[in-house]
């Protein structure tokens, strides 16, 4: 997922600023005759406005499972959690590549469009087309980013959790490096055995997979 965070892709997402501060995310293109294309271009857009809210979603469902995450007591309800957000995980993975693709398309289809006459470059329609289509790049990049920020949070969580079992575990600080071979072997999980064992509790964040997922 890493393609979509891309400082190009960001890069492109503000370098088409809206030229119409009144359309907004969710306002539709006014509708005209079919040789203009607005029927097809406007149908596109509701289809990728759908997907779009669902990622918005499995964003809440992934923070709200990290936060949980950090006051389980056992390992069964680890392993829950777990599972769940790696469902949501790879359907995030799908998503974005599906909108990232669409998007790309409609942006090569507004191009072609200003062939037609009445659509030429700076015409109501091509505003238009912009405007709508700059709003929702603009939107699933802001939601991109906040999936990066979140990785990258958890990332920081995981290590700090890994580094205090340890300590628990064997009464001394981890190095770096004896951090990153538990955290990409998977041995750090049965630290976490051991440490929520001695302690009868655990604060454990079980989401090591997400450290390679986006």
């Amino acid at each position: 997922m890493n393609d979509l965070l891309t400082d190009s892709f960001v890069s492109d997402a503000r370098g088409q600023p809206s030229r119409d501060n009144d359309i907004e995310m969710g306002t539709r293109v006014p509708r005209s005759s079919s040789d203009m294309g607005m029927e097809g271009f406007n149908k596109q857009i509701q289809e990728i406005e759908k997907q779009v809210d669902k990622l918005s979603a499995l964003l809440k469902k992934l923070k709200d499972a990290n936060e949980e995450s950090k006051s389980v007591t056992k390992a069964s309800e680890m392993k829950a959690i777990k599972k769940r957000m790696e469902k949501d995980v790879d359907e995030v993975g799908k998503i974005a590549r599906n909108v990232k693709a669409k998007i790309e398309a409609i942006n090569r289809e507004n191009l072609a469009n200003r062939q037609k006459p009445g659509c030429e470059k700076g015409t109501s329609v091509d505003r238009s087309r912009m405007n709508v289509t700059n709003a929702l790049t603009k939107r699933f990049k802001e939601l991109m980013t906040e999936f990066q920020t979140l990785r990258q949070r958890i990332q920081e969580e995981y290590r700090e959790v890994v580094e205090r079992r340890v300590i628990t575990v064997t009464g001394t600080r981890p190095d770096e490096e004896t951090i990153d071979h538990l955290i990409e072997t998977g041995n750090s999980e049965q630290i976490f055995q051991k440490a929520i064992q001695e302690q009868g509790r655990g604060q454990v964040c079980c989401l090591t997979y997400l450290i390679s997922c986006f």
